[in-house]
């Protein structure tokens, strides 16, 4: 099987990401830093030979898809499997609250437990992973030999990252995820393979936020 491309691109910044909140499946929208970084993305990716961009539906990876989509006159083409991670009664609050209201689940959250799902809806690290790694195999699969962009969400990069280097769920992070870094792989029958992470030269050195900070 021919082996597929794919770059995959964290939103750029929300004011949520800035207030430290989660947002989930919480639709909310870029604030001007994030458009401009979408803009910068969308930029230092104007000559690659792109095929198609798929983004999570919800606006803050959608509208970065857009701007790099556009460049290339193309449409942008939702998949909402690769939505962030559903976070249930956690949504909407910050860390410090998670902490402070919720601290038994903070503690199961904290320690990264496979199969801990925040009440109220959320999804385990395990449910979560196997639904990004079954888009992303479907997705690279219907475009062989091709470039892919992926638009989606920090937590998404982080799955993305482990399946491609073959790091556990619970293994300490130690790689970044900031907003509207750059992030290469390849794809094939066999699963991912890393090519490059966390390229930011294309924001000029400003700092952008990482997943910690709010996916």
């Amino acid at each position: 099987m021919d082996s597929t491309r794919i770059i995959a691109v964290r939103h750029g910044e929300t004011a949520w990401n800035v207030d430290t909140r989660l947002q989930g499946h919480l639709d909310i929208a870029l604030n001007d830093k994030g458009q401009w970084q979408a803009g910068r993305v969308a930029r230092a990716l104007a000559s690659e030979p792109i095929a198609a961009v798929y983004s999570s539906d919800l606006s803050r990876a959608w509208q970065t898809a857009q701007a790099i989509a556009v460049v290339h006159g193309l449409a942008v083409q939702p998949e909402p499997r690769l939505r962030e991670r559903a976070f249930g009664h956690f949504e909407g609050r910050t860390f410090q609250d998670i902490e402070r209201e919720l601290p038994d689940q903070a503690e199961l959250w904290r320690r990264r437990d496979p199969e801990f799902a925040p009440a109220g809806g959320g999804e385990s690290l395990l449910a979560f992973r196997a639904r990004i790694t079954e888009a992303v195999a479907n997705l690279a699969a219907r475009h062989p030999a091709e470039l892919l962009v992926l638009v989606a969400h920090g937590g998404v990069m982080d799955v993305l990252y482990r399946a491609a280097t073959g790091q556990e769920l619970q293994a300490p992070r130690t790689w970044q995820l900031g907003n509207a870094y750059i992030n290469r792989m390849l794809w094939t029958g066999q699963g991912l393979t890393l090519v490059g992470w966390a390229d930011d030269t294309h924001l000029d050195g400003d700092d952008a936020l990482d997943e910690q900070a709010a996916a």
